[in-house]
């Protein structure tokens, strides 16, 4: 069997493995069904995502929400859009170690990727029930620890009415919307930024046009892929699906848990804690097994998106890969000390990998094959007020 074969076959089956997780829509029902009616065009191998029966998909509903993506008047002081936190040339991340809101306040975490977030089973780092692009849109929009979009009880019905007053939204959201006598409000400015998310949709990276035959990969990213995909690097078992995670759900797909894991990047004073302000699923559930759990994300143009981890501090890749090979970190001065390879809540996955320096690079090579630089330039996601 080729390589490329083999890559096709374990995609195949890592997907079918894990990418029956949880996934609920915004008034609480599973969505099983795709939305009647609107052009994917999804690339090969993608199925359908899901969507929640209360949005389902429209061609105005996501031109409506680019751009309202756009727009810093969607922020309290109107400085600040979605797209601030979520750029498109660095695959809707924006290169910072932690978010900064529109009031200037740093963020413990760093902000995720939504190239195919459609695909996501939980929309955050370490929140097992924000599980819709509805519900979760309402803590940059509302929330105040951390402060994002800054939109409060005092200025929440000025920001709307700036919206309200717009000719361009007045006409849209009525195409968007043609059933309501009062098309925007809260609730359909937040319907209209999830189609748009959902919408950006890619798989046009040179490993995806590797699989359908029409580049080769050379030496380095061969040997790359094969490491990854097999059990000595072991990296196909958080990262494994088509979207190159474990959190991956599609339309159809039977529920299960999301995963969460602990990859020992804290175990401070030897206690098997991470920061106070970056504890993982802990924060949630308290329960000590969830110390440290995060969220493995997409490592679909993973090139474009460091600094890596939930709080940005592994700087490059070269140095992520380290982390996975060494099982961990050891982090030897200041108030984080403690050594990340025996936290015992470590997940058991992470252990050290015996990698040569030819190995690591190999690696390397292979995760900037998954760049797609189709998604970070398509006018589709672009700022239309440019």
């Amino acid at each position: 069997m080729s390589r490329r074969a083999v890559a096709l076959a374990l995609l195949a089956w890592a997907g079918a493995a894990a990418l029956s997780l949880y996934y609920m829509s915004a008034t609480g029902e599973a969505a099983r069904t795709p939305s009647a009616g609107y052009a994917w065009n999804l690339p090969d191998g993608f199925p359908t995502p899901r969507t929640p029966k209360a949005n389902p998909m429209t061609k105005a509903k996501a031109e409506n929400g680019r751009r309202l993506f756009y727009d810093v008047r969607l922020s309290g002081n109107q400085t600040q859009s979605c797209a601030s936190c979520h750029q498109q040339d660095k695959a809707f991340t924006d290169g910072r170690a932690q978010a900064i809101g529109s009031t200037g306040q740093v963020h413990p975490r760093g902000a995720l990727s939504l190239v195919n977030v459609a695909y996501d089973s939980t929309l955050t780092w370490a929140n097992p029930a924000l599980v819709t692009l509805e519900s979760q849109m309402l803590v940059p929009l509302f929330g105040t620890q951390p402060v994002e979009m800054g939109i409060t009880d005092a200025n929440k019905r000025a920001v709307l009415a700036r919206i309200q007053k717009d000719p361009w939204y007045a006409k849209q959201f009525r195409k968007a919307f043609p059933d309501l006598k009062k098309p925007i409000s809260w609730t359909t400015i937040i319907r209209s930024i999830a189609a748009f998310q959902r919408s950006i949709i890619s798989a046009d990276s040179k490993y995806d046009r590797y699989l359908r035959g029409k580049v080769e990969l050379t030496g380095a990213q061969r040997r790359g892929m094969d490491l990854f995909m097999g059990e000595q690097a072991e990296c196909h078992h958080c990262h494994g699906t088509f979207i190159f995670s474990d959190q991956a759900t599609y339309a159809g797909a039977p529920d299960e848990k999301p995963l969460f894991h602990n990859t020992g990047l804290y175990n401070v004073g030897g206690t098997g804690a991470f920061p106070a302000d970056n504890q993982g699923v802990f924060a949630v559930t308290g329960r000590p097994q969830d110390m440290g759990r995060f969220k493995a994300p997409t490592l679909r143009n993973i090139a474009l998106t460091a600094p890596y981890m939930h709080d940005g501090s592994i700087p490059t890749l070269e140095a992520a890969v380290d982390h996975y090979a060494n099982g961990g970190r050891n982090v030897t001065s200041g108030p984080y000390a403690g050594d990340g390879r025996a936290n015992p809540y470590k997940d058991p996955l992470i252990e050290s990998i015996d990698l040569t320096d030819r190995d690591r690079a190999d690696l390397v090579a292979f995760l900037k094959t998954l760049t797609d630089r189709s998604v970070t330039t398509n006018p589709r996601f672009a700022d239309p007020f440019r």
